[in-house]
């Protein structure tokens, strides 16, 4: 067994939006967010604010404790007023991807940020920063992004859903699916405003006393995110306001952004890394957070430049951008002191290179997961020499566990790699509505089984190979795919990379690649396999290629092995 090497962190029970503005009124004209296109900003006052006439506004509205709220829009400034609003008049709230369908079901976890091709979308005209001390105005919405828009899960049972105009015809066809089975009607709030809707501005507007509901920290929940589904169909997962509030603290040690700090928010606030990463952990630390509605390369370089931003906190696919696009050049990036990359397994020479043209002497990676509040490894930004490609040390009052993938149960030590196994208080409460799958998940002893495939090196380092469920079994040999996402990435005609096991005429199961090709490439698929071979193991090399237009990858930038795998099965 592991340990973390910091000391235990007493548990935090206080409701999430306590947990994280307590200090607002200290922070007082301090700005909490900047529209990283407009330059509007609202200060730690104004937010704290709004959120006690938000929680009003939403008691107003019929929101009592424990109702479920679907939060459904593209980051924004005004994005934490309905979250920590709602949660502080006691509901949960659900955080809904703004790229799955109106149940929550197919299609919909695919559009991660990749690499640009062409030219950004035009941004929208600046307006004047509203007056110290007026209402914010409604948000400014973000165009649809491709694929069809999102609603809550249908299992979710959500009371009232807060969203966006671009989103409205969705939001009503999925109130109209609740109906239909049943549930509760749901009030569709536009933040925006719609014609025969509540907006933000109605919100705000409450003359009414904020609630004061009896939250119990450790057993209600404050946040319903639904896993990623990257290897199965999307789950609700219960986090409680003691188990995100506590993981704040346990990752003090590591990672804590200091008071006045700038920091990007670009990766979807609908997914619990962007939630927790780029909202209530600066937040609660006094940072400030430069808001982008989406990834667009040229956008984030400039909002880079124009607000002196410190610090990116970002997925792979943006270090890949960051590494290769020539558009990067355009742009002075001085301002950066560290960039922190996590969610998916990131190549080291890829880090590298991404490093050297930001000046940065290394890059940052991070561990977790949704059902984990979700930390449980960083790099912290002051280690002068962290070890190259790991995911970095435990967080405080946190226990890890490697055990072998040969189903024996044995407890692995360092340099032996298993599946990951954690405990802590930030272990989720469990699946919404499934016991089953809860108790498949986390053990009778509080042990919550990964399913990841890693190794702690002689320092405590933590190095993540891959998922248990993704190996490829070639010939007796496990070949991990990130391995050789890894080395294809290193080609410079190609753009990005994913790979799976395909079972061949005889039955034995193959790596294959999925290639992006760089712009203007011709590169073969024979150019493909010989590169590969020159780099790795016989055992190990790719014996298909396909050639396709994107990668499919979840918000927080994971591959989607599972669509690639419906496809070749759809064949």
């Amino acid at each position: 067994m592991f340990r973390s090497e910091f000391p235990d962190v007493p548990v935090v029970d206080l409701p999430i939006h306590d947990a994280v503005l307590a200090a607002a009124a200290e922070y007082g004209e301090r700005p909490a967010l900047i529209d990283g296109l407009t330059g509007e900003e609202v200060s730690y006052a104004r937010l704290a604010a709004a959120v006690e006439r938000v929680a009003a506004g939403l008691a107003a509205a019929g929101v009592r404790k424990g109702d479920v709220v679907a939060l459904f829009s593209p980051n924004s400034v005004v994005y934490p007023m309905a979250y920590y609003g709602a949660s502080r008049a006691g509901a949960t709230v659900t955080t809904v991807s703004s790229l799955s369908t109106p149940g929550g079901r197919g299609g919909g976890r695919g559009g991660g940020p990749p690499p640009p091709r062409g030219p950004p979308a035009a941004s929208p005209p600046a307006r004047p920063p509203p007056r110290r001390g007026a209402a914010p105005p409604p948000p400014r919405p973000a165009p649809p992004p491709p694929g069809p828009p999102a609603a809550p899960p249908a299992d979710s049972a959500a009371r009232c859903l807060i969203t966006v105009s671009p989103f409205l015809p969705t939001a009503r066809a999925a109130a109209e699916q609740l109906a239909a089975e049943g549930r509760p009607p749901a009030e569709i709030i536009v933040l925006d405003g719609a014609e025969g809707h509540r907006s933000l501005a109605d919100l705000l507007a409450a003359t009414g006393p904020a609630p004061e509901p009896a939250i119990v920290p450790g057993e209600d929940v404050a946040v319903l995110p639904y896993s990623s589904g990257t290897t199965g169909l999307p789950k609700g997962v219960m986090l409680t306001h003691r188990s995100i509030a506590t993981n704040l603290a346990q990752t003090d040690a590591l990672y804590r952004p200091s008071v006045g700090e700038r920091v990007l928010a670009v990766l979807p606030f609908f997914h619990i890394y962007g939630l927790t990463a780029l909202l209530n952990q600066p937040l609660r630390c006094g940072a400030t957070v430069v808001v982008l509605p989406r990834f667009d390369l040229e956008q984030f370089c400039g909002a880079i430049e124009r607000h002196r931003v410190q610090g990116l906190v970002v997925a792979p696919p943006i270090v890949l951008a960051l590494a290769k696009h020539p558009v990067v050049g355009r742009f002075d990036l001085s301002s950066v002191e560290y960039l922190l990359c996590a969610a998916a397994p990131l190549d080291q020479d890829l880090a590298e290179a991404c490093a050297r043209r930001l000046g940065l002497p290394h890059l940052l990676q991070g561990y977790g997961m949704t059902e984990l509040s979700p930390v449980t490894h960083v790099v912290s930004p002051t280690e002068t020499d962290p070890v190259p490609g790991s995911v970095g040390r435990l967080v405080a009052s946190t226990e890890l566990r490697v055990i072998a993938l040969d189903g024996s149960g044995v407890d692995l030590g360092p340099g032996e790699p298993g599946e990951l196994l954690i405990r802590g208080p930030q272990v989720m409460k469990g699946y919404f509505g499934r016991p089953s799958d809860t108790a498949a998940m986390v053990d009778a002893e509080g042990w919550l089984h990964t399913g990841d495939v890693g190794y702690v090196d002689a320092r405590g380092y933590l190095f993540v190979v891959d998922r248990v469920k993704e190996l490829i079994k070639y010939k007796g040999y496990q070949v991990a795919p990130a391995e050789l996402e890894a080395v294809l990435l290193g080609h410079p005609q190609i753009a990005d990379a994913a790979v799976i096991g395909v079972r061949d005429a005889e039955g034995t199961e193959c790596p294959k690649a999925f290639v992006v090709r760089a712009p203007g490439s011709e590169l073969t698929a024979e150019e493909v396999t010989g590169y590969v071979a020159g780099h790795v193991a016989p055992y190990k090399k790719v014996r298909a290629v396909e050639f396709v237009d994107a990668v499919p990858k979840s918000p927080a930038g994971k591959i989607l092995r599972r669509e690639l795998r419906a496809r070749e099965a759809s064949r």
